[in-house]
């Protein structure tokens, strides 16, 4: 019988417990066996409602130290910036959900060092978004990419862009593009809302040539996101109109399926498809 990976869970929160619910019911064939989040009620809120009840860890640093396979990080750019080195060195592999922490060429590179010189793997789930695997199979002949992502003003609403901004969130009545730009500087102003512009950069041009626009909907109830993408193998666009999580409207639900698949997919030995 092979035993089961242990998994550890760094963030307790919307995409987090929906993890925790799927190994807790045997959809993904693993163990979750350690919990930490920088809020100490949502652990315990998590832990309570789980039927195999993991350890919640005082700190992220004890959270990397135990015996543990794999960690999944589901809280903040933030905390893969101050704390995926710490996992890689305590020879865990991990799994990043907020990947728009690796635009930042100074973490990517110390991050994919210490994959090298200790020989753990990072994994990213392709998120809200189609079509990362024809992206990577024609990075080498891509002349551009755009990204369009349309939401409903209440899912972009407390982003970083509205510090400096001139726009008033609540007053948009029709649909009004509120960002045009490069993945790069999206990610920085939109943290919570456009990980998908991350994935692609990283999948294609990088996060210098990747282009985003973001358009605020009051109409719609669905995360939107349009990739186009074009060069010289032809040109090809995928349109997917994303259901809200029920418990966070900043996060589309195919992120959390896209988050659960690829981590049963690292925990079950069986026949894998696509590239």
């Amino acid at each position: 019988m092979i035993a089961l990976k242990r998994i550890g869970l760094l963030g307790c929160g919307a995409i987090g417990t929906e993890i925790a619910k799927a190994i807790d019911s045997g959809k993904i064939p693993a163990s979750l066996t350690h919990v930490f989040d920088f809020s100490k009620d949502r652990s315990k809120k998590l832990v309570d409602n789980l039927k195999n009840k993991p350890q919640i860890t005082e700190n992220v640093g004890l959270l990397a130290a135990a015996p543990l396979d794999l960690i999944v990080e589901a809280a903040s750019q933030d905390a893969v910036r101050d704390n995926a080195l710490t996992i890689l060195q305590n020879k865990k592999d991990l799994m990043i959900m907020s990947v728009g922490a690796l635009l930042d060429e100074s973490i990517f590179d110390v991050i994919l060092e210490g994959c090298q010189d200790f020989k753990k793997s990072i994994y990213l789930p392709s998120g809200a978004i189609l079509g990362l695997d024809g992206i990577r199979s024609v990075k080498d002949e891509l002349d551009s990419v755009t990204l369009v992502t349309t939401k409903n003003p209440r899912a972009l609403k407390g982003a970083k862009f509205f510090e400096t901004s001139d726009i008033d969130i609540d007053s948009i009545t029709k649909p009004t593009t509120i960002y045009d730009g490069i993945a790069q500087e999206a990610v920085r102003l939109f943290p919570a809302n456009i990980n998908v512009a991350a994935l692609l950069s990283l999948a294609g041009l990088g996060s210098e040539r990747t282009k985003v626009r973001i358009v605020a909907d009051p109409t719609t109830d669905r995360n939107t996101h349009e990739i186009i993408a074009q060069g010289k193998f032809g040109k090809f666009s995928i349109k997917v109109e994303n259901v809200p999580s029920e418990s966070n409207p900043k996060t589309s639900k195919l992120a959390i399926l896209s988050a659960i698949e690829c981590l049963r997919a690292i925990c079950k030995q069986d026949i894998r498809i696509g590239t």
